[in-house]
C-alpha cells in the first residue's frame, strides 16, 4: 500500500514494482523504459486492465438498439523494480540523465521536447 498518491507500488506480472506511470499507450511504455534502462533500472511493463464498462441502457420499445462501444485502447503500466523509485523525485532531485548526459527536465519526460534543456532551471523557462 502506498503512502500517498506520488509512491505508489504492486506486484508486474509476479515481480514487486515501484509504479512510474498507469494507463500509459506503447509509445509512450516504450519511451520510458529506454529512459529509466539507460539510468540503470530493471523496467518491467505489464497490461493494464481494461475499464469497467457501463452497461447500456436497454432501448425503448420501436428503437433500434445502441450500437456497441468501441473497444478500449490497450494501455500498460509502467514499473521498476527499485519499489522506492518516485518519478517525480527523480525527475526534480535531477537523478535522471538523457543518452547524451544532459539532466532529465519535466519536458522531456512528459515529452513535450525532444532534448532536454537542462542548462536553463524550470523556474526561468517560459
Amino acid at each position: 500500500m502506498a503512502i500517498n498518491k506520488n509512491h505508489e507500488f504492486e506486484e508486474l506480472n509476479g515481480i514487486k514494482c515501484g509504479i512510474v506511470e498507469r494507463n500509459t499507450k506503447p509509445e509512450r511504455a516504450a519511451f520510458l523504459k529506454t529512459l529509466l534502462e539507460q539510468n540503470g533500472y530493471c523496467v518491467v511493463i505489464a497490461s493494464s486492465p481494461p475499464p469497467k464498462a457501463v452497461p447500456a441502457a436497454p432501448s425503448k420499445e420501436g428503437e433500434a438498439p445502441a450500437p456497441a462501444p468501441p473497444p478500449p485502447p490497450e494501455t500498460f503500466t509502467v514499473g521498476v523494480t527499485d519499489y522506492t523509485f518516485n518519478p517525480i523525485n527523480a525527475i526534480f532531485g535531477r537523478m535522471l540523465k538523457t543518452k547524451d548526459g544532459h539532466i532529465v527536465t519535466l519536458a522531456y519526460w512528459q515529452q513535450k521536447e525532444t532534448v532536454s534543456h537542462d542548462d536553463i532551471p524550470y523556474y526561468e523557462s517560459a
